[in-house]
């Protein structure tokens, strides 16, 4: 497998307005070639409608595309992989029932994260490192954290959660890539 891109944004309707697919497009053409569609209340026909769109969006910029959680979805749009929560599938068994697909974690602990690497998975999401709006109620993990997780396992690991413009480059120095959601969505440029 290629080397991953290090920048990977994270869809979410509420916050893209009202013009999903333009703000898809503005974040692929600012650079950035790996994003999870990851609209988990959308039932599977219309996830499915989406995703084609987004599909075509990513193979025109040459970006990476996954499916939160959805397999099926994921096969039946040829996208390049699933992402799985923690309480999810393991990788281990995308991996066996799916084995095209790359296969993203969610780990929210150093113990989740040797898990989903011993499971198969190509990459994982590390969350949150700082304070974040999407779960105020998480303990931030923080940057020694984010050091000690990276330095454990031998697959790249994307700090989440809280990552700010301003934080982009400490976290780079300790992870492999940053990924969010809100973080794509100002002036941010690759």
């Amino acid at each position: 497998m290629s080397e991953l891109p290090r920048f990977y944004a994270i869809t979410d309707r509420r916050r893209y307005g009202e013009d999903f697919l333009g703000t898809v497009e503005r974040i692929l053409e600012r650079g950035v070639r790996m994003l999870q569609l990851r609209e988990k209340d959308l039932p599977a026909g219309e996830l499915y409608s989406l995703a084609k769109r987004v599909r075509e969006l990513t193979k025109r910029y040459g970006a990476l595309l996954f499916i939160n959680e959805r397999v099926d979805v994921a096969l039946a749009v040829r996208a390049d992989g699933v992402h799985l929560p923690e309480r999810s599938l393991p990788p281990s068994v995308v991996k066996r029932i799916a084995p095209s697909l790359l296969v993203g974690y969610s780990a929210h602990s150093l113990k989740s994260a040797l898990f989903a690497q011993r499971q198969g998975a190509d990459f994982i999401t590390l969350s949150p490192i700082f304070k974040t709006t999407s779960h105020p109620e998480a303990k931030p993990l923080g940057l020694e954290e984010l050091s000690r997780v990276s330095r454990a396992l031998e697959i790249p690991v994307y700090a989440l959660g809280g990552v700010t413009r301003e934080r982009v480059r400490e976290c780079l120095e300790r992870a492999h890539g940053v990924a969010g959601i809100t973080l794509f969505l100002g002036d941010f440029s690759v």
